[in-house]
């Protein structure tokens, strides 16, 4: 096996790498270079902190030899909507080698990506989630009626990507599904003309693992959040059960707090995390320092590192840093289409005043300095 610089990349010849809960992306070409097929796992967010449009293009570039099939396998709870699309464009342009596969979930943006495939498979106990796009966004009302009409036009595209994969399917039918953010089983998706058959169906619960993405949509179906969740399946009656861990004395626990700070380079969050925690018992601490560790990693990529301390304080979790920091960055200025809706605790978006604008300010004291120029002699 030759294994790419890329950490997420892997080209086998006839060995199958299975698709762990930490292997969320990943390419391997199996079988001999006559006949061989290309696979290509793309199991999280896209866009974002996820899998970018631009990364997937590029690792599937290096691998693709123009001839052999190549398979997309999706299990996905969406993301930015323009790196779906551009997703869906670099798959429709494989034309008959492409054949997309919902293993579990292609909601919002990933369903759109999955429809640029020639051909459809979704697995029997999988689902596809259909919505409009949605977005942050901040500034006067002339700033908000734009957005407006940007989401306006961002929703054609949408239609325009099913509808190339199911061109029989009622133009009206389809938006008030679009509208309704609908969740499509395998035969309501086939019946749509949104997938072509259905395959084989797999345990859901080993391979989602997002759903704390889930939580942002409106009607997740509760039978799928209940799986993803994580509920701890019972324990057999003829099972020893566990005994309650022991206590661990406070003193420890800060210990505990300090070195692992130390340990990963922020020991600036030793005080946020013992007042976070309040030294509760052990798995609080534990959890408290990997999402530190996290938190502290997604701050760092948006880099915007001074907002660690505030957000670890406050107990956040990832998925409300993103959120976050999402508001942070689009608010400075521009803004991105993303269509997955918002954690239910995220606060509002409030309006911002328009901040000064220094170069300005310099400049009109320089011109007023030069007009109101003092006589000579005089002094200043």
């Amino acid at each position: 096996m030759t294994q790419k610089t890329h950490p997420r990349i892997y080209d086998s010849a006839g060995k199958q790498l299975p698709v762990s809960a930490k292997s969320w992306y990943f390419l391997q070409a199996s079988g001999e270079a006559e006949r061989r097929t290309i696979e290509v796992y793309v199991y999280g967010e896209i866009g974002g902190w996820g899998i970018t449009a631009n990364q997937f293009v590029q690792d599937l570039r290096g691998m693709d030899d123009g001839v052999s099939p190549i398979v997309v396998a999706f299990n996905s709870g969406g993301g930015d909507l323009f790196d779906g699309l551009a997703m869906h464009n670099a798959l429709s342009r494989l034309g008959e080698r492409c054949t997309g596969r919902v293993d579990a979930l292609a909601a919002s943006a990933a369903s759109v990506a999955v429809c640029g495939a020639h051909r459809v498979v979704i697995a029997a106990n999988a689902m596809l989630m259909i919505h409009n796009p949605w977005t942050y966004t901040s500034g006067d009302a002339d700033d908000f009626r734009r957005v407006a009409d940007v989401l306006d036009q961002t929703l054609e595209a949408i239609i325009a990507a099913y509808k190339a994969k199911a061109p029989n399917v009622d133009d009206a039918e389809l938006r008030r599904l679009v509208n309704a953010e609908t969740w499509l089983t395998a035969t309501e998706a086939v019946e749509l003309g949104l997938a072509d058959e259905i395959g084989g169906g797999i345990e859901v619960k080993a391979c989602v693992g997002q759903g704390a993405v889930l939580h942002r949509y409106r009607h997740a179906p509760q039978a799928l959040m209940d799986l993803i969740d994580g509920a701890e399946e019972p324990v057999a009656e003829t099972e020893p059960q566990p005994q309650p861990p022991a206590q661990v004395s406070t003193a420890k626990l800060a210990l505990m707090i300090t070195q692992g700070c130390a340990e990963a380079g922020i020991s600036n969050l030793i005080e946020p995390l013992i007042n976070s925690t309040q030294l509760a018992d052990e798995p609080v601490v534990q959890a408290a320092l990997t999402r530190a560790k996290a938190v502290r990693d997604l701050c760092v990529a948006a880099r915007l590192p001074e907002l660690t301390e505030g957000f670890v304080r406050d107990g956040l979790d990832t998925v409300a840093v993103r959120a976050r920091l999402f508001d942070t960055l689009t608010g400075s200025g521009g803004f991105e289409i993303d269509n997955s809706l918002p954690l239910a605790d995220d606060s509002p978006i409030h309006a911002q005043a328009r901040q000064p604008n220094p170069q300005g300010i310099w400049a009109s004291r320089r011109n007023a300095q030069s007009t109101n120029k003092p006589a000579q002699g005089a002094r200043q």
